[in-house]
């Protein structure tokens, strides 16, 4: 067997390899420990009014650090339905909190009587989380004076929140200023809150305006992946920054916040918030509003805030201040992303993860997602998508199968060049280098195609993983979910009983492999077989397992992802054989399947 064909097989055995050494050199991190007993102590009053006022209206109004009432009190209180085409839930008058939130497009399994997914939940509920808007005080206001946590506000206009139909929360302080709360919906998942103050007291008062997204303790349903980004995702003057959970519970304690926290002061365009593997909630100050974001954790409590906290307010006596900001809280669907980017929410559509090949990745999802749109099924999508990449690396494969055709043609003169040269080997490698020069043939060019496919593999597979527009995309029969391993095994007899298969990623799913993977397996196996197997017993052994060892190893791997290595690898086999024709040289493929399965490795009858 020639160097050239060598270079190919160890090519492809190194791609795979840089997939596995990848799974081992980042693995699943091991869930974060409550720091300092976080858990044990719950604070349950507005013990934030104890924090002093600003020494002047200038300095910003320190925030409340207490984003808690009674779960006693968040129990009772009374609420304002949400309901939408998309959206429905309510809204707690304690606090003024959006945090009863669930997504009606989207359940939580596949079966038809699956519950839909839960968006935000209230405190006092297991895995609470939800949206918070208020007012720090400043000078000229006791801090008792501003709505806080377990402030009741009252509901004066609506009594429903639907698309069109807002409502209206109003608190007066009984000191002569009266707060307003507005809060719309638009037909997908974006809330508009406007926040008023109008002060009809004997002197000025200052105040801030603040937004909160409050996480209590470690979602339930962290992954823990790492290929996926989970925490909090902010965007800062077209500045993206990703945080993880760990990273903000291990920040640096900030006198300013009163308590651990990343901050980033001054902002002029941006948003805040946390965000998982389908769905997040954004905090989003309009364009031309400056303020400060933070990412904030308390120890004591094991509470996770994302904070957006406008500059401090001077209200004269007489006069009124409102400030209009937005909650996103839903699924993150691309094409609606870059809607509201479009209109105004800069760089929205990075808050989806995109990694680090952003520059292939985008692009790809942009081809698949229009493919989907055409075809209307995402298997055959993705399928189309590798005939489209395929056909973009045809010029550099042409000239990879061409050189391996020509260097079948050299390997006589090769085989007399190793008989003259003996057990010198520089000789030898002398007299290659000018057999290659006089014949114009470069013996690397058939790894280029391979190596280029390196970031493309991964880019789909980020694809594949992260966006939710894979989530529940179904290809035909069986395969219902493309962004989950194959369900098929030989428990269900490849789908035709209705039996579930084994649970991904344990032993049986391992033994019990699907349809998908065994097709990945086949096709690496008859890729290999366009060129005779080594004569080299150890080498022989090693890509005779080959397939069938990473056939195991993918098969875990998200369906989608395994339709395109299918698909790919049926596409490669058919380009290489049909140009290597071309050229004069005839792979011997069912000559190759024969002599791989003799005890002794037979020589190549074209060599």
């Amino acid at each position: 067997m020639d160097d050239q064909n060598k270079n190919l097989i160890l090519a492809t055995a190194l791609s795979f390899i840089v997939i596995l050494v990848w799974f081992v050199l980042f693995p699943p991190p091991e869930p974060d420990v409550p720091l300092d007993g976080a858990l044990t102590e719950q604070v349950t009053g507005a013990t934030g009014t104890t924090i002093p006022a600003a020494p002047d209206a200038s300095a910003p109004a320190p925030l409340n650090p207490q984003t808690q009432a009674s779960d006693t009190t968040l129990q009772d209180a009374p609420r304002v339905a949400i309901e939408t085409t998309r959206l429905t839930g309510s809204i707690s008058l304690v606090g003024g909190r959006i945090d009863d939130l669930k997504l009606k497009d989207y359940q939580t399994t596949l079966e038809s009587d699956a519950t839909i997914v839960t968006m935000l939940s209230p405190q006092g509920t297991n895995d609470a989380y939800y949206a918070l808007q208020g007012w720090a005080a400043g000078a000229g206001i006791d801090p008792s004076a501003v709505p806080g946590p377990e402030t009741e506000w009252s509901l004066s206009a609506g009594d429903t929140l639907r698309v069109g139909s807002p409502i209206t929360l109003t608190w007066d302080n009984g000191a002569g200023q009266v707060f307003s709360r507005s809060i719309a919906v638009d037909d997908n998942y974006m809330f508009s809150l406007t926040q008023s103050v109008s002060n009809d007291g004997n002197g000025a008062i200052s105040v801030a305006p603040y937004g909160m997204i409050v996480q209590h303790t470690l979602p339930d349903d962290l992954e823990n992946f790492f290929i996926l980004h989970e925490g909090a995702v902010a965007m800062a003057d077209e500045e993206l920054a990703e945080t993880d959970w760990d990273e903000i519970a291990e920040a640096e304690l900030d006198p300013k916040w009163g308590r651990q926290a990343i901050v980033k002061e001054g902002v002029n365009s941006g948003w805040i918030g946390f965000t998982d593997h389908f769905w997040q909630a954004i905090l989003i100050p309009l364009a031309g509003q400056t303020f400060d974001q933070a990412l904030t954790y308390d120890a004591r409590t094991d509470i996770y805030r994302a904070v957006t906290r406008m500059p401090t307010q001077t209200i004269e006596a007489g006069a009124s201040y409102e400030l209009t900001t937005q909650l996103f809280a839903g699924a993150k669907e691309w094409a609606m992303l870059r809607e509201y980017e479009s209109t105004g929410v800069p760089k929205f559509i990075d808050s989806i993860d995109w990694g680090w090949f952003f520059f292939l990745t985008k692009p790809i999802f942009w081809l698949l997602h229009e493919l989907n749109k055409l075809i209307g099924n995402m298997g055959w999508a993705i399928i189309g998508l590798t005939l489209i990449i395929k056909a973009i690396l045809f010029p550099l494969a042409y000239k990879s199968y061409v050189s391996m055709a020509k260097m079948k043609e050299l390997q006589p003169q090769m085989e007399k060049l190793k008989e003259e040269a003996g057990d010198d080997r520089q000789k030898m490698q002398q007299g290659m280098m000018e057999l290659y020069k006089r014949e114009k043939v470069n013996p690397a060019a058939g790894c280029l195609p391979i190596l280029l496919q390196i970031p493309i593999f991964f880019s789909l597979y980020k694809v594949i993983f992260v966006t939710i527009e894979l989530r529940h995309a179904n290809f035909f029969g069986p395969f219902q979910d493309l962004s989950a391993p194959d369900p098929t095994s030989l428990m269900n007899f490849f789908g035709l009983l209705p039996f579930e298969g084994p649970e991904p990623g344990s032993i049986m799913a391992l033994v019990f492999i699907g349809i998908l993977p065994l097709l990945l397996g086949i096709s690496m196996w008859l890729q290999q077989k366009l060129n005779p197997a080594p004569t080299d017993p150890t080498q022989q052994m090693i890509f005779a397992w080959m397939p069938w060892v990473f056939m195991f190893m993918l098969g875990g791997f998200a369906s989608g992802l395994v339709v395109y290595w299918i698909a790919n690898n049926t596409i490669t086999f058919t380009q290489q054989y049909l140009i290597m024709r071309s050229q004069g040289y005839k792979p011997d493929v069912f000559g190759n399947i024969k002599g791989g399965f003799s005890k002794k490795s037979k020589p190549d009858a074209d060599g």
